[in-house]
C-alpha cells in the first residue's frame, strides 16, 4: 500500500513516520524548493506530543525542548499583577521538524513539488503536480497546512476566516540580548495583558541547537480590523499582500515603529526592552473548520484541516494526533474505507471542539475589534487569573477535549 502525503512541514512528517512504520510505503511532496528547518517559532507541547516523538525515537534534550518555570503577569509599570505556577516544555518548530526530516529517507522526500490536482478511480487515487509530473497511491493525506490545495478540492468554498486580530511575533537568539535582560527574563514565561490584548514572551531552544543556547519568543495579540490589517499587508512599494500574508522583511518600518512605541505604552518595561531587541513580524489570526476530514482515498489533517487560535497552544500536538489516529485507524481496521470513516469521526470531532474553545479564549481580544456583535461578560472575561490557567492547559485537564484518539 503507498500513500502519498502532499505537504512535508511537522503534520506532513508525523504521518509519513506513522505510515512507514505501520507498512506503508510514504512518499512525501513539499512544495517549497528547498529546507524548512529555518521556519517557524516558538510552539508548546503536551505529554501526547513528547510520548509520541519518543515513540519515533526523538528524545526529549534541550534540541526539543526548554523547560520553563513559573508564569508571571506584569502591570504596565513593570510590578506584577498575578503569578501561577506552571512548569512546562516549551518548544521550537524547527527543533522538532529537523530531527523529524532527518529520519525520513531523503528519496521519498520530493521538493519543488506543488499540487495541483487529484483523480480517485478503482484502482486507488493519483496526485498532479504544478510541474506537470504526477504519483498515484492507496491513499492521499493533504497536510499542507492552512491554504491547503487539498482541502480547496475536496471541499470547495471552505477557507480561514479572520477573527479580527492579528499576532506579532518575535524570535531572537539569548545571546543577542543585553546581559542584565538576559538576567531579569530568567526562566519565566512572561505575559502582559492591556485591555483587549494579550502579550506572551518565554525561552525555547535555540535554532541553532547547543548545549545551554536558547533564543526567546514572544508572542502579542492585538486587535486590528480588515481596513488595518489591509494598511499592515501593504508593502513600501504600495502592493497589498492577500490573505497569504506579508512577507516578514516586507512590513513596513512605519508599521514596526508604530508597534514599537506601543509596546512602550503598554507593555512591561521588561517586555518593552525584549520586542526592542527583535525583528518584529506578524501573522493573522484565523479560524478554520473543515466538514470532514476524508473524502473517498484522500484525508486531510493538521492545520489543512481544522486551525483554532494560538490560544490552546497545540497546532503541533494536534498534528501529531491526527496523524497519530490515521496511522492507528489505518493498523485497526479491516479496509482502508472503514479506517478513514473512524479517522473522520474521531478528528473531526476534536477538530471542531479544539476550534471552539480557542475562540472562547480569545473572544475578549476579537471583541474589541469587533465590537458590535455583542459579548458576554463570560466572553469578556480578561482576569489574569482565568488566562494563565486555561492558555496551553495539558490536553488530560480539559474535560471537552477528552475524546478518544
Amino acid at each position: 500500500m503507498r500513500a502519498l502525503v502532499i505537504g512535508g512541514s511537522l503534520g506532513g512528517l508525523f504521518a509519513a513516520h506513522l505510515l512507514s512504520r505501520s507498512g506503508w510505503e510514504v512518499d512525501v511532496f513539499e512544495k517549497v524548493g528547498d529546507d524548512l528547518a529555518s521556519r517557524g517559532a516558538g510552539i508548546g507541547t503536551h505529554r501526547e506530543l513528547l510520548a509520541l516523538l519518543a515513540r519515533l525515537g526523538i528524545a526529549l534534550d534541550e534540541r526539543v525542548g526548554a523547560r520553563v518555570g513559573e508564569r508571571v503577569c506584569l502591570e504596565r509599570d513593570g510590578s506584577e499583577r498575578h503569578r501561577h505556577p506552571w512548569g512546562h516544555v516549551m518548544s521550537g518548530w524547527a527543533s522538532v521538524y529537523a530531527p523529524l526530516k532527518e529520519r525520513f529517507p531523503a528519496a521519498r522526500y520530493h521538493f519543488g513539488k506543488a499540487f495541483k490536482s487529484l483523480a480517485e478511480g478503482a484502482g486507488g487515487i493519483s496526485a498532479r503536480f504544478e510541474d506537470g509530473s504526477g504519483a498515484e497511491g492507496d491513499l492521499l493525506v493533504g497536510a499542507d497546512g492552512l491554504r491547503s490545495a487539498v482541502r480547496a478540492q475536496l471541499f470547495p468554498g471552505v477557507v480561514p476566516q479572520y477573527a479580527g486580530y492579528v499576532a506579532w511575533r518575535g524570535l531572537v537568539a539569548e545571546t543577542a540580548l543585553p546581559a542584565e535582560l538576559r538576567r531579569e527574563l530568567g526562566n519565566t514565561y512572561w505575559m502582559g495583558l492591556p485591555e483587549g490584548e494579550m502579550f506572551v514572551g518565554y525561552p525555547v531552544p535555540a535554532r541553532e541547537p547547543a548545549p545551554g543556547r536558547r533564543d526567546w519568543n514572544w508572542v502579542w495579540y492585538r486587535p486590528t480590523t480588515d481596513a488595518a490589517l489591509a494598511d499592515f499587508s501593504t508593502d513600501a512599494t504600495g502592493r497589498r499582500h492577500g490573505a497569504g500574508g506579508i512577507p516578514p522583511p516586507l512590513v513596513r518600518p512605519d508599521v514596526i515603529a508604530a508597534m514599537k512605541r506601543d509596546a512602550h505604552a503598554l507593555l512591561a518595561p521588561l517586555i518593552a526592552r525584549l520586542i526592542d531587541a527583535s525583528q518584529p513580524f506578524f501573522q493573522a489570526i484565523f479560524d478554520l473548520e473543515s466538514p470532514r476530514v476524508a473524502a473517498g482515498r484522500a484525508v486531510i489533517l493538521g492545520d489543512a484541516a481544522f486551525v483554532a487560535r494560538p490560544h490552546v497552544g497545540m497546532g503541533v500536538t494536534k498534528a501529531a494526533l491526527d496523524a497519530q489516529c490515521l496511522a492507528d485507524s489505518l493498523s485497526s481496521e479491516r479496509d482502508v474505507a472503514a479506517a478513514l470513516a473512524r479517522y473522520d469521526r474521531l478528528r473531526s470531532e476534536f477538530g471542531r471542539r479544539c476550534v471552539a474553545r480557542a475562540r472562547r479564549l480569545g473572544a475578549y481580544i476579537e471583541a474589541r475589534s469587533r465590537p458590535e456583535r455583542g459579548w458576554t461578560a463570560e466572553e469578556l472575561d480578561q482576569r489574569p487569573e482565568r488566562l494563565l490557567r486555561e492558555i496551553a492547559r495539558e490536553l488530560s485537564e480539559i474535560p471537552e477535549l477528552a475524546v478518544e484518539t
